[in-house]
């Protein structure tokens, strides 16, 4: 046990239970040195020395400082990011100014508590208390800060996932005649063919064929994955007219006059106008995936298909929408009747067979 000079900072070395620690005094003063490394001899001696940790004097903001830079901007695409940082702003009002070591479970709850009377939907306290798990899990195995998820601890809110609001073949109509040709050709895109808002104004010439009535859709996620998806004779039809009008020399499929990509804010604005010139109420944009995934469940479309078409990660995102065919589950009765009716005919054919016999 002694002490050794790192530059001009004076550290100790010492041994404690087999284990060799090497620790900053964080001063350049010899002899204030030597009184810290005294103190943490007296502490050893006396079963009172425990090891601390590096996160315990780092702050919820500078965790999450780090995770945005190191993590976040790194590893997620631009829209996760931004998305990131929007969650971020609430928890830095409650935690930025806490050590992370003295956030615990009952604070995390609290703060739920909060967000929930302040009229904020489940489904985002369960982003922003996620983003501030996935920061801890980083701190604890990668940067061995600290040792404990306090998120852990805390459950998640409930968050009802049943979809009820897609848009009826009248609302179609009514939202189509309120639209502005460009964003009526983009509106019944999204309806045949399911694709998130990003995914259509990020889509490219190259990445569709006309010729096999496909196109290809590139995954955001780490996977870098890529769909080839057939096209409804609905979404054909769009991009014959896109074609036709195609501005300059642009890749994209759907592009402002100046050939330039079409801001989502800009067609938001759009959309929002259309419904209220239209009268449709509560319906976003992304609702228009649902009707896509409603009207092939309505007809008929296995949940297997529609997943697989949508792209949903599992089966069990589908099954929200089984609910809106309720005739699919006519024909397993229907089989009830049939195993009925062949017994029945068995029977009434093995009678013949014994009358004949006798006769």
């Amino acid at each position: 046990m002694g002490l050794y000079e790192r530059g001009s900072v004076w550290w100790m070395s010492f041994v404690h239970q087999g284990k060799q620690y090497r620790r900053s005094t964080e001063t350049e003063d010899k002899k204030l040195a030597k009184r810290i490394l005294d103190k943490v001899r007296g502490e050893i001696a006396e079963g009172k020395w425990f090891e601390k940790l590096p996160g315990e004097d780092k702050t919820f903001r500078e965790m999450m400082e780090k995770y945005m830079v190191e993590h976040s901007a790194r590893n997620k695409t631009r829209k996760s990011h931004n998305r990131d940082r929007s969650l971020l702003d609430h928890l830095l009002e409650s935690f930025g100014d806490l050590a992370i070591v003295e956030i615990t479970p009952n604070l995390i709850s609290e703060y739920k508590t909060e967000r929930r009377n302040e009229g904020v939907a489940p489904q985002t306290i369960n982003n922003e208390t996620s983003l501030m798990s996935h920061a801890f899990n980083l701190a604890i195995k990668h940067w061995e800060w600290i040792k404990e998820n306090p998120v852990k601890k805390v459950s998640k809110e409930k968050v009802n996932n049943l979809i009820e609001r897609w848009l009826t073949l009248e609302e179609e109509q009514q939202l189509l005649a309120s639209s502005p040709r460009w964003l009526k050709e983009i509106i019944t895109f999204a309806i045949n063919t399911g694709l998130r808002l990003s995914e259509i104004l990020d889509l490219k010439w190259s990445r569709v064929d006309m010729s096999r009535k496909t196109i290809t859709i590139l995954e955001e996620q780490k996977n870098k994955g890529k769909d080839t998806l057939p096209l409804s004779e609905g979404a054909l039809t769009v991009l014959k007219e896109r074609a036709r009008v195609r501005h300059g020399e642009t890749e994209l499929v759907f592009s402002s006059r100046n050939a330039t990509r079409i801001g989502s804010r800009n067609l938001q604005r759009a959309f929002y106008s259309a419904l209220k010139k239209s009268g449709i109420e509560k319906l976003r944009f992304h609702d228009l995936r649902h009707t896509f995934a409603t009207r092939l469940v309505q007809a008929g479309v296995d949940l297997y298909t529609v997943q697989k078409l949508g792209r949903w990660k599992n089966i069990s995102m589908v099954m929200r929408y089984a609910h809106h065919y309720p005739e699919s589950l006519r024909s397993g009765v229907e089989a009830l009747d049939k195993i009925k009716g062949k017994v029945i005919t068995n029977l009434s054919q093995s009678n013949e067979k014994g009358v004949t016999a006798s006769v």
